[in-house]
């Protein structure tokens, strides 16, 4: 079985709606020249493009996995917007924010998963966990879930905390190889019965092929600040390369934290 992502769409943001305040990086709701409205993760806050990186890369992965994930674009802010914003931390927000920002489409009318109400099946919880293990998610708990339930549908949100190796560049060879004790957290874990299964299906699906169409489309301005663009997607495919490799190590660290819940 093979996989082909989709091309990610450039917009230009034309009007900012309304802040999300629920966000550290204080994401917000904008409305783009495509006519839709959009969720921006500013490149101006605090974790800078490495998280836009991150949820870029986490995203077209869950995608790859069949899971559902909303529409990216690439949601370029002139250097105008947001003079006239009266608030002045969103001001200087969107003014260290001009260039390419990423844009996920705004699923108007969902809820937060929540999980004493909502449920998700077996595989699907599996495959979730599987990835956020891969990813070094450290934030998808009861707490935070960022998952959202959009016309009875599970929907996957907000991949900005995973890869955090990508904070300390020093010894990301080991770390690559090293299991993710916090899945132990995960919101999904005691639903997760087809670990096995899943990780079976999904070593095969994410070929290194696949990894590097999905870094081709990082904007190389995302990148030029921790390096060359391709010496950059070459350290991040081969991080992940590796980790698919030996996936029976964070395999088996999910397995085992479950075994204590159930």
């Amino acid at each position: 079985m093979s996989y082909t992502p989709p091309e990610i769409r450039k917009v230009n943001v034309l009007r900012y709606v309304t802040p999300l305040r629920e966000g550290g990086s204080l994401p917000a709701i904008v409305e783009a020249d495509d006519d839709f409205l959009y969720v921006l993760k500013f490149r101006g806050a605090g974790q800078g493009t490495k998280a836009l990186i991150a949820d870029l890369i986490g995203a077209e992965l869950a995608r790859a996995a069949g899971l559902k994930v909303p529409e990216l674009v690439l949601a370029n802010l002139d250097e105008a917007f947001g003079r006239t914003e009266p608030d002045e931390e969103i001001q200087d927000l969107l003014k260290f924010s001009t260039g390419i920002n990423l844009g996920i489409h705004y699923l108007s009318g969902s809820i937060s998963y929540d999980p004493a109400v909502n449920h998700a099946d077996p595989l699907m919880a599996s495959k979730i966990v599987w990835l956020d293990a891969l990813l070094t998610n450290v934030d998808r708990t009861a707490k935070n879930t960022n998952m959202l339930v959009w016309n009875r549908e599970l929907w996957m949100i907000d991949f900005g905390a995973c890869l955090y190796f990508h904070h300390n560049w020093d010894n990301w060879e080991q770390q690559a190889l090293q299991p993710f004790s916090l899945i132990k957290t995960h919101v999904l874990l005691a639903q997760a019965s087809q670990l096995a299964e899943v990780n079976e299906q999904l070593t095969a699906l994410l070929t290194p092929d696949l990894l590097t169409t999905i870094l081709s489309s990082i904007p190389d301005d995302w990148l030029n600040g921790h390096g060359a663009p391709d010496e950059m997607r070459r350290v991040y495919h081969e991080f992940l390369t590796r980790r698919i490799a030996a996936s029976g190590i964070f395999l088996k660290e999910a397995q085992n934290a479950r075994a204590t819940l159930v």
